[in-house]
């Protein structure tokens, strides 16, 4: 299913799968969505720098409990994992460097550490890529596998001029092994936020199946108020397959798809965006002390009730809110959304939608609100 996701809208392809009465697609994309399933390998040294990017990825300072240690705990030729500690089924892979021995057998290495399944890998290196690691890139192309990257970890030690000196040799070590349009992303292990790294994620995005670039995004922290909107959309797009599922889509007879979804459905779709958005407490205690801000100070930018705990109690109230206001609602929104056969079974599909999305609203205002203020107490 996945991979039909690669370079569509996803609203509009999940509109596709509800005219062609593939419901079973849109409740593996909700499933798929709600957990993250996502595997990315890091590849390189195990230093300091490696450790900082894999601990960033996943939201974690190195005083965070589940943070990879500065010293790896499995043998050097060994793969580590680290499960995301809030989105488990996000894992990262920690894979021993390349090896710079020749002659070299890229294909050896690849099928020792299993390379092709990952999701993504994430080549790194802290001086200049060496001739075998490109050997590795190449191979993965011939295999069709267009999500490996190289990423130049920038050290305390880096200066603004090292390390554009280090990506310019490392750009010309790639041409000089036929890579057509070489691209090297400068990363700051302890700042995603800053050089490059929107771009690789802006690239990635274009490279997975969009089921899989949404995963990614929603299960890594919220660096930038750029990520908060990418996320909120993503949301919606789920919100809009979950709403599909629920009475919008009654009138399409489908075994063992229920007329209704409840309200556990609609609490673990808020749940999972209170902690994608990161506006949780432990989010926000975790990102303060990473910024040396009070916590208390984030904490009271939140004025969703949402953002703070998401309860049925709460979410059923919302429910039942937008029922009552369904006679508001335009009915262009339902022509726009759902499916011409089903417009007319349209009322739990509207309740939904628009409850949800307005929740989803207030919760990315309070994010965008919590990132600015960390951002700026950053600089």
């Amino acid at each position: 299913m996945a991979d039909v996701f690669k370079g569509l809208n996803l609203i509009e392809t999940l509109k596709e799968s509800m005219e062609s009465n593939k419901l079973s697609d849109v409740k593996e994309a909700v499933e798929d969505l709600l957990i993250s399933r996502i595997n990315l390998a890091v590849v390189g040294e195990r230093g300091e720098e490696k450790v900082s990017l894999m601990n960033s990825l996943r939201g974690l300072g190195p005083e965070d409990e589940g943070s990879a240690p500065s010293q790896s705990l499995v043998e050097p030729e060994e793969v580590d994992g680290y499960p995301h500690p809030k989105h488990p089924d996000f894992r990262l892979w920690d894979l021993p460097p390349v090896p710079a021995t020749s002659p070299f057998e890229p294909e050896g290495y690849m099928n020792r550490y299993k390379f092709l399944r990952y999701n993504a890998v994430f080549m790194t290196f802290t001086q200049i890529i060496q001739p075998n690691s490109v050997d590795v890139f190449l191979e993965a192309l011939s295999l069709q596998r267009q999500t490996v990257y190289f990423l130049l970890l920038a050290s305390v030690k880096d200066t603004d001029k090292s390390l554009e000196e280090k990506r310019k040799a490392s750009l010309e070590v790639l041409k000089s092994q036929g890579v057509k349009q070489p691209k090297v992303y400068l990363v700051k292990p302890s700042n995603l936020e800053k050089f490059d790294f929107p771009d690789l994620l802006a690239c990635m995005a274009a490279d997975l199946p969009e089921i899989r670039a949404h995963a990614l995004l929603l299960a890594l922290p919220t660096l930038t108020l750029t990520m908060v909107t990418q996320k909120k959309e993503a949301f919606k797009a789920l919100i809009w397959a979950a709403a599909s599922l629920s009475g919008g889509m009654s009138a399409i007879p489908v075994p063992l798809v229920a007329s209704m979804v409840d309200s556990s459905i609609a609490v673990r779709i808020l749940t999972k965006a209170q902690l994608s958005l990161c506006v949780d407490d432990e989010s926000v205690e975790r990102l303060a002390r990473q910024r040396h801000l009070e916590p208390a100070r984030l904490k009271e930018l939140r004025t969703c009730g949402l953002s703070v705990e998401v309860t049925k109690v709460e979410v059923k109230k919302r429910l039942a809110a937008a029922e009552k206001d369904l006679a508001t609602v335009s009915s262009k929104l339902v022509e726009m959304a759902l499916p011409r056969h089903a417009r007319s079974a349209s009322r739990s599909f509207t309740a939904m939608l628009q409850a949800l999305n307005g929740a989803i609203d207030e919760m990315a205002a309070d994010a965008e609100k919590i990132v600015a203020a960390a951002l700026g107490g950053g600089k």
